[in-house]
């Protein structure tokens, strides 16, 4: 994947951040997803006062683009992730999977301890669930 390509994915889910709704963590995170067709969608992450309801950036953006393209539409390419407070943050274990049914072999970037890393999705989650 280009550097320019990452570094695209990256300001964009940088914007996506801003919109975040975080009013009860103060830990906003914004993500951007690249499908193979090219599409790129982002999301934030949208916390509620029943915090089991709250949703993840990657979900937000990868449920847009479903909700836009249709399922077997949505082929992910990349993802990228960031957070307002520059700490480390990879996908948490629901959006791993999510990410997983829309793109096995997706590459990620998120911030990791000394800035933002490369892993692939099947690193993050090997042996993952599917049907």
């Amino acid at each position: 994947m280009p550097t320019q390509q990452k570094e695209r994915l990256l300001q964009l889910a940088r914007a996506a951040q801003q919109n975040a709704h975080a009013p009860y963590s103060n830990f906003k995170v914004g993500a951007a997803v690249l499908l193979e067709n090219g599409e790129i969608f982002t999301g934030c992450n949208v916390e509620n006062a029943s915090y089991g309801l709250t949703n993840c950036a990657e979900r937000s953006a990868i449920f847009a683009a479903v909700s836009k393209l249709g399922g077997p539409n949505v082929k992910i390419a990349a993802v990228a992730v960031v957070n307002d407070h520059n700490v480390p943050c990879s996908p948490c274990g629901a959006c791993r999977q999510v990410i997983a049914e829309f793109g096995p072999k997706a590459v990620i970037w998120y911030q990791g301890r000394d800035g933002i890393k490369e892993a692939t999705l099947e690193g993050l989650l090997p042996d993952s669930f599917s049907l």
